[in-house]
């Protein structure tokens, strides 16, 4: 082949071994160009060794530094192991984006002599060779739009909870558990629509969570209540559906959860709409990554202001103590899952939710087994906070912490541009 220099090798650096080169012509590759590829594991290696690299650099001065301009081109070779994303990219924010989500990084860029992943990026798409019957399926970046159909159904959880807690308190004896049990149902469904459809819509299809959130759920509703009777030695009866019953319920924080499900739509629609402006008006990934953090922390306060805001006339109606601790965090340990599953990062939210369910479930079961002969000290713990802070404690602490390993996780994986390029513009 033309571009090849001397015949069919290269000198790798100073000192360094003999390579196959690559062609710097825009022909075909054959067996000895497609060793080029190669090279991304030498420059992985060349930073693991970094300080030795330096010193044999200052040993070999006077050497002259390879120049991919010459008759090998690495970024020829990283346009070929990424052909699929160049030919279909429509700008070059889509391929640094994609180099971003395969690991590139601008410290990665500078060994193609270019200051930023952008900078190479930019250079990979102008290079990019595109006829007329190429498929181009991939649309350019838009703005989501908010949908009438996500809209309403982000509406029914709340509704449908509201008209529960309604009929529980008009009915009474075998009537309350009927009304409760379809209520529960229904919630339960509505909630399972309304994720399915919007902002708030995971890539999969598969809920891995659905679990470990029916607890968290079903501890804010009844946790509380059976701490407080197991550590008097109870339960002796079922929840009656009352505050004041032998095993009271706490309605109030499941009823705002279920209000806050449209505040957490809005508030992730408006973070996919900011996000995408912020992308485009962005020049590097590192100016992105800067702008997109005070954004992701300003979306979760507006989801628990509102939260918060739902909370207290809950509390007033239903005449139960506003639990603004728990329910918060909670509030901030779903929200916060949902909206990395959404951006598909499910691996992390399923681990913290499951930490929060089982910490909750221990705190219970030390408490009942503390009951056996020669266990007490497996109730102190718990014990010991019940005495400081009440039973609060257990839930604001297990989820509390979830949301805290959540944020710092969506503050490092929701800041990078590849988390907001869906190709769905529509939410």
């Amino acid at each position: 082949m033309s571009g090849l220099d001397g015949g069919d090798r290269l000198l790798s650096g100073p000192g360094g071994p003999d390579r196959p080169a690559a062609p710097s012509s825009p022909g075909a590759w054959d067996e000895r160009s497609e060793e080029w590829l190669g090279v991304d594991k030498g420059v992985r290696d060349d930073e693991a060794t970094g300080a030795s690299s330096v010193a044999s650099a200052e040993g070999s001065a006077s050497a002259p530094r390879p120049n991919r301009r010459g008759g090998a081109d690495p970024v020829k070779a990283l346009m070929h192991r990424h052909r699929d994303l160049c030919e279909r990219a429509v700008d070059p924010l889509e391929i640094a984006a994609g180099l971003e989500a395969h690991g590139v990084t601008d410290r990665t860029a500078a060994r193609f002599l270019h200051r930023d992943v952008f900078s190479l990026a930019e250079e990979m798409y102008a290079r990019t060779s595109r006829d007329a019957e190429s498929p181009h399926d991939a649309q350019p970046l838009t703005t989501p739009r908010a949908r009438a159909d996500w809209m309403v159904l982000t509406l029914f959880p709340g509704g449908l909870c509201a008209a529960a807690v309604t009929g529980m308190h008009l009915t009474d004896g075998q009537n309350r558990l009927i009304a409760a049990a379809v209520g529960v149902l229904a919630v339960i469904l509505a909630l399972r629509a309304a994720v399915a459809r919007g902002p708030l819509a995971g890539e999969r299809a598969a809920r891995p969570t659905a679990t470990r959130i029916c607890w968290l759920l079903g501890y804010a509703l009844l946790g509380d209540g059976l701490l407080r009777a197991a550590v008097a030695g109870g339960p002796d009866h079922l929840p009656a559906g009352t505050p004041d019953g032998p095993w009271p319920l706490t309605v109030a924080p499941v009823l705002a959860l279920a209000l806050s499900c449209a505040p957490a739509a809005w508030s992730a629609h408006l973070l996919a709409v900011r996000a995408r402006h912020k992308l485009s008006a962005s020049r590097a990934l590192k100016d992105f990554a800067t702008s997109a953090k005070p954004l992701l922390l300003a979306t979760l306060a507006l989801y628990l202001g509102a939260l918060t805001a739902l909370l207290a006339p809950a509390a007033t109606a239903l005449d139960e103590p506003a639990a603004y601790a728990q329910t918060l965090t909670l509030g901030a340990l779903l929200f916060l899952s949902r909206l990395l599953t959404t951006h598909g990062f499910t691996h992390a939210p399923a681990l913290v939710l499951t930490a929060a369910a089982s910490a909750e479930a221990t705190a219970l079961a030390t408490v009942f087994a503390a009951r056996l002969p020669g266990c007490d000290l497996l109730g102190t713990p718990v014990q010991t906070l019940l005495d400081v802070w009440g039973p609060a404690a257990i839930p604001t602490m297990a989820c509390g912490a979830g949301a805290l390993t959540l944020l710092l996780h969506a503050m490092r994986t929701l800041t990078r541009a590849s988390a907001h390029t869906r190709a769905d513009d529509a939410c």
